[in-house]
């Protein structure tokens, strides 16, 4: 059964982290690699996708403790454990859709998302990296680590089966239901230079996941 985004989330809030850490492989090393990847001047401002509980965050911080954070999600209860971690740094928390949320032009020097994209299409994501290239400053850079299909066959299906779904449970409007969707990686490139960043690179894989720089 589908289950819209942010309830997907907050129901299983107190075994998400677990789930993530300990059930994904690799996830301990690409979430403190990507953290890695963020920049370490003071004072920077970087732009959270579908922040979660901010598992990157944790790794993010102790490497740069007075970075300012703008962090959105659809699930409250997340993010009411982001604040309840982070209560004495500089964050922003947004309740929301990131498609339907501005982000400003040329506010941040990076943005970064961690296994949230993967449940979106390729049209619905070169719009939203397009105005999330717009909100980098010039020497900006968004970091993506994610899981990818492995093929075009793979990302087919996916796609197939959310309709089947959808189709079998009557599912007509526009709201965003939790099923994954994982382009491929060389999907996710073009959709990434087709909204316009300059370069973009695969900086680490770990199985199916990767992280990617694109830059502004």
């Amino acid at each position: 059964m589908l289950e819209k985004m942010g309830e997907f989330f907050d129901k299983r809030l107190n075994i998400y982290d677990d789930h993530q850490l300990n059930y994904i492989d690799s996830a301990r090393e690409f979430y403190k690699f990507t953290a890695e990847c963020l920049p370490s001047d003071p004072g920077c401002r970087v732009l959270d996708l579908g922040c979660g509980t901010g598992l990157e965050l944790e790794w993010y911080f102790k490497i740069n403790p007075k970075a300012k954070v703008t962090g959105i999600d659809l699930a409250p209860g997340m993010l009411n454990r982001v604040r309840e971690k982070f209560s004495d740094k500089d964050i922003t928390l947004i309740l929301g859709s990131y498609f339907d949320i501005p982000f400003g032009n040329g506010q941040y020097d990076a943005a970064v998302s961690v296994e949230s994209l993967h449940h979106y299409t390729f049209e619905e994501k070169r719009a939203l990296y397009k105005k999330l290239r717009d909100s980098l400053k010039p020497c900006g850079y968004f970091i993506l680590t994610d899981y990818f299909s492995s093929s075009d066959e793979e990302e087919t299906f996916h796609m197939n089966e959310l309709l089947r779904l959808k189709k079998e449970q009557g599912i007509e409007d526009d709201t965003f239901y939790h099923y994954d969707i994982p382009l491929t990686v060389e999907h996710e490139t073009q959709c990434l230079k087709e909204a316009g960043f300059s370069t973009v690179e695969i900086m680490s894989r770990w199985g199916a996941t990767c992280t990617v720089k694109a830059v502004r």
